[in-house]
């Protein structure tokens, strides 16, 4: 199964839209949004696309209860998860938070196969040691709206997964308009 993954769109519904219209023409089947979403209107292209998105909220918070309306107007569509999400999709286990102190905390338990975070808008794919032995896959996908992280100039970027090998791609939105 592939998946898009997204964080940091900040209100820039075109730029969410384009990354999720890539990632449905590469096979992706579910999108996971990694927070600062900000307003439910950012959503409106892109649940057009029909693509299940799953969201938690960032630092930015937005209108929270838009989205929970947007939620209960779309079932099956969107879910919002406030602050965290625990998913399993293709038998993985998934850890969606937005603050990557969180992240790295929770892919150290070996909970989770994977752990997605956002908020530094700094593309970053890499595995995590874990208490267990083992690795967990820690994946920022960056800012999909391109805004610039402190002292690095950004790309507007988002990580297209297969989580049947477990491989991950990070893509830029002039990577998926072809």
């Amino acid at each position: 199964m592939k998946i898009c993954i997204v964080s940091d769109s900040h209100d820039r519904s075109d730029a969410l839209a384009a990354a999720i219209s890539g990632a449905r023409t590469a096979g992706a089947q579910v999108v996971i949004h990694c927070g600062d979403l900000i307003g439910a209107n950012t959503l409106r292209a892109s649940l057009k696309l029909g693509l299940p998105i799953h969201a938690v909220h960032g630092n930015n918070l937005g209108d929270i209860p838009a989205l929970y309306r947007m939620m209960a107007g779309n079932p099956g569509i969107f879910t919002y998860h406030g602050e965290e999400a625990v998913l399993e999709l293709a038998g993985r286990k998934i850890y969606v938070t937005h603050m990557p102190h969180h992240g790295h905390a929770f892919a150290c338990t070996g909970d989770y196969d994977l752990v997605c975070h956002g908020h530094s808008h700094t593309a970053h794919v890499g595995k995590q040691k874990h208490v267990r032995d083992g690795e967990s896959w820690l994946v920022n996908p960056g800012s999909v709206a391109g805004i610039d992280a402190p002292g690095v100039k950004a790309v507007p970027s988002w990580v297209l997964a297969d989580l049947s090998t477990m491989t991950f791609n990070i893509r830029t939105l002039t990577t998926c308009r072809t």
